[in-house]
């Protein structure tokens, strides 16, 4: 399944808000992370009932629970919503029974889980990625590499 392609400017003072909010949050306001000034939903592609979301914050394993922002789009208006959820339980075994993939995505989040959704920009990037390194590692130059013998 495709991953959605929805976007949206984070409201950053409704985030800090949010964020400062947490029980086992950032704390002071200096701790606060670093955020995105805009937000790509984390969902495979879904109906328009269905609201779009994105991973703010990640609290630490004992508090178990992440800061998602939450949005959607009717009659012209961007509506948002900050919400404290837990984790998505679901994890895939592929080759071990005791290493998997968790799901990154949050409790009953509709449609399929996280190791089901592709980006294929994000597919592309990590590919050409990979190849530079390996013309790296090779020795082979990047692009306008003069060839051997010319």
């Amino acid at each position: 399944m495709l991953q959605c392609t929805a976007f949206s400017e984070l409201p950053e003072m409704g985030a800090r808000v949010a964020l400062m909010g947490l029980a086992d949050g950032p704390g002071q306001a200096s701790e606060a992370p670093d955020l995105d000034e805009f937000l790509l939903c984390e969902l495979g592609e879904h109906d328009d009932g269905t609201e779009h979301a994105a991973q703010l914050w990640s609290a630490s394993a004992p508090a178990g629970r992440d800061l998602w922002m939450f949005w959607t789009d009717a009659d012209g208006r961007r509506t948002f919503r900050f919400t404290e959820l837990l984790p998505c339980p679901a994890v895939i075994h592929r080759l071990s029974v005791r290493e998997g993939d968790a799901c990154v995505l949050y409790d009953r989040h509709p449609a399929a889980h996280s190791w089901d959704v592709t980006d294929p920009l994000a597919d592309l990037m990590a590919e050409r990625i990979r190849e530079e390194v390996r013309r790296d590692r090779d020795g082979s130059g990047g692009p306008g590499a003069r060839a051997e013998g010319a």
